[in-house]
């Protein structure tokens, strides 16, 4: 197979696909990126910080001991209540022993609050490329359909570029709320994990104060 051979075949699958599928792509990707976007928030509103119920369980470790500060966290969802559990459930082991659930707890609860915003991340770092390829299939289309047909004139390459443009236009429309949903939702789950170290730190101060100490759990 020559090498003309292989433009011209080229060239006529790219003619065929035009840039419309590039658009419906990139609405599918949209769509896609919304979904995950309202999956996240409903999950961070599940998981909001319950100040209270925090405070209450230190100063039941303070007091009374691991046993009653689990219990003062009984239903809490969120990153901080999670790790604080860890090295209450584990507070008979030793303070260092605690300290490397707390490790453990932070990085499992990390990849669940992060779940889908890589996707975001890379939706919105090429969407913009996926935009851009439509817009070449759609000149070389615009200027194909110029060679072919003299009599239209500028006028049609000039409409035929202005169309192909729009996938591009598409592709930044889809990428802006992609990165800006990622940089907001990865900055609440960077302060979401800070909150739950400084939080877990301050268990295994209790525990350090308080060493031999073994929570009554099942």
């Amino acid at each position: 197979m020559t090498g003309s051979t292989i433009d011209a075949q080229l060239l006529d699958l790219m003619l065929r696909a035009g840039s419309r599928w590039v658009l419906w792509l990139l609405l599918g990707l949209s769509l896609a990126a919304i979904a995950v976007m309202l999956e996240r928030l409903w999950f961070f509103l599940g998981e909001r910080r319950p100040e209270g119920q925090l405070e209450e369980a230190l100063e039941a470790m303070r007091h009374k001991g691991a046993a009653a500060a689990l219990g003062a966290l009984e239903g809490a969802a969120s990153m901080d209540a999670a790790v604080a559990r860890a090295c209450l459930h584990h507070a008979g082991d030793g303070a260092d022993a605690a300290a490397e659930h707390l490790v453990a707890t932070l990085e499992t609860e990390r990849l669940r609050f992060e779940r889908g915003l890589a996707f975001l991340g890379t939706l919105g770092s090429n969407a913009p490329f996926v935009g851009l390829f439509g817009t070449v299939l759609g000149i070389i289309r615009a200027f194909h359909d110029l060679a072919t047909s003299q009599a239209q004139g500028t006028q049609a390459v000039m409409a035929g570029i202005a169309e192909a443009l729009v996938a591009t236009g598409v592709g930044l429309l889809v990428a802006l709320p992609a990165v800006a949903a990622y940089n907001a939702l990865t900055r609440h789950v960077e302060s979401s994990a800070s909150s739950a170290t400084a939080l877990g730190h301050r268990v295994l101060g209790l525990l350090k104060a308080a060493p031999g100490e073994r929570p009554a759990v099942s």
